[in-house]
């Protein structure tokens, strides 16, 4: 048996090796220096990158969250995906842009928008680091003139142009190097290990009650919903990324509209409108043709990506246009078959589901809530600002 002096003197010795191994361990679940996010959250598939600069994700948070990056220094890319609404918007059907113009289209989740191939409900986009520009120069949302006037703009407040040399180097600041460092910044918006995934893919059979199993049954079977929002042996990212017609485009286009609206003045407060009331103090609505718009192909008349149902009980309301308010009113949409026009997706027929079955539906739906982000409020100090903030920055002369 070894004398106290003798266990005393291994102490430091096992502190030292003990935390040479941690090293070890840690160099082989992390990117080297200067990278973050080497493994996937549970329920994800492999990342589409070997690593991601810590230099440039910052600098992308900091674009990000800065009002002063639109015209008139009022928005910025999260007044529009709140980090506290899973990254989407659910102030309202439609997005809010410039000066309180409604958006025509609702804001999706920027969650695990790593792994989509093409951006925006009408894929017109297929590089992420080239879409921050359509907001940045739509004159309804952030309303720069050109590129060269975003790019001064950039220039001329504090410390960005050696922020962007310190993450690009000799490449500075350019319309490129805006794009891929904002770009940067939202690759590290994973969102994964839900209940369902601690269920399905770490086998832990407690993690969803009984009725949420007969949702994910109902999922995968009988509503087959799984046919458009994709579920893997290994991994789920629910969105086939491809372009589907239900029919809401196509309603919104050509029916008319109800003789009365209800509007809410506020959380819970709901009025009813007339229509030619509503109509003679709004602008007038614009004729969304989703995916036609960008391949002129007729089979394309108003179809919209499949969005991922990752958190998707935190991104109401939904649709491309937000007019479904609830899941409730999602699985009722879906059960009917949609709405029916010549270009309707074959995919869409009534179900038949009961009362039980679209409860049991309801149920699974909200399991997929996942993990959040680290990193969700704006960079201390920025003028730049989350909708809760927004009153207090603009009070800060130099925002």
């Amino acid at each position: 048996m070894k004398s106290l002096s003798e266990k005393s003197a291994i102490i430091p010795f096992l502190i030292v090796f003990l935390s040479v191994v941690g090293v070890a361990i840690a160099s082989l679940i992390r990117p080297a220096a200067g990278g973050v996010g080497a493994l996937p959250p549970l329920g994800l598939p492999p990342l589409p990158y070997a690593s991601l600069d810590t230099r440039k994700v910052e600098l992308g948070r900091l674009l990000f969250f800065d009002r002063r990056l639109s015209f008139n220094h009022t928005m910025s890319c999260a007044m529009c995906h709140i980090p506290t609404d899973a990254f989407a918007s659910t102030q309202s059907a439609t997005a809010i842009g410039m000066e309180g113009q409604s958006l025509p289209r609702n804001a999706p989740s920027l969650l695990n928008v790593a792994y989509q191939k093409t951006f925006f409900f009408d894929g017109r986009e297929t590089s992420l680091a080239a879409q921050p520009w359509s907001p940045l120069l739509s004159s309804i949302e952030m309303a720069n003139p050109s590129v060269g006037f975003a790019i001064d703009n950039i220039r001329k407040l504090a410390n960005y142009e050696s922020l962007f040399k310190r993450a690009f180097g000799e490449r500075g600041l350019d319309m490129e190097t805006v794009g891929e460092a904002i770009a940067e910044y939202e690759k590290s918006l994973l969102s994964g290990n839900s209940r369902f995934d601690r269920w399905k893919y770490a086998g832990d059979l407690t993690a969803l009650s009984d009725q949420e199993k007969r949702g994910f049954k109902l999922f995968t079977g009988k509503a087959g919903c799984s046919a458009c929002h994709l579920v893997g042996e290994q991994s789920a990212l629910f969105s086939d990324d491809k372009f589907h017609a239900t029919g809401i485009g196509y309603k919104a286009s050509v029916f008319a509209p109800p003789p009365t609206h209800e509007v809410e003045l506020e959380a819970g407060k709901i009025t009813k409108v007339e229509d030619a009331d509503l109509t003679a103090v709004s602008e007038r609505k614009h004729n969304d043709i989703g995916r036609f718009a960008v391949t002129l192909d007729p089979a394309d008349r108003w179809a919209y990506k499949t969005p991922s149902l990752r958190n998707v009980a935190l991104t109401f309301p939904y649709m491309h246009d937000g007019s479904l308010k609830t899941l409730a009113d999602v699985i009722d949409f879906y059960n009917a078959g949609g709405i029916d026009f010549d270009g309707k997706s074959p995919l869409l027929h009534p179900l038949g589901l009961s009362e039980q079955d679209k409860s049991d539906l309801v149920e699974f739906l909200k399991s997929l809530t996942g993990d959040h982000p680290a990193a969700l409020e704006p960079p201390t100090g920025s003028c730049l600002t989350s909708v809760e903030k927004q009153s207090s920055m603009s009070r800060d002369p130099q925002c």
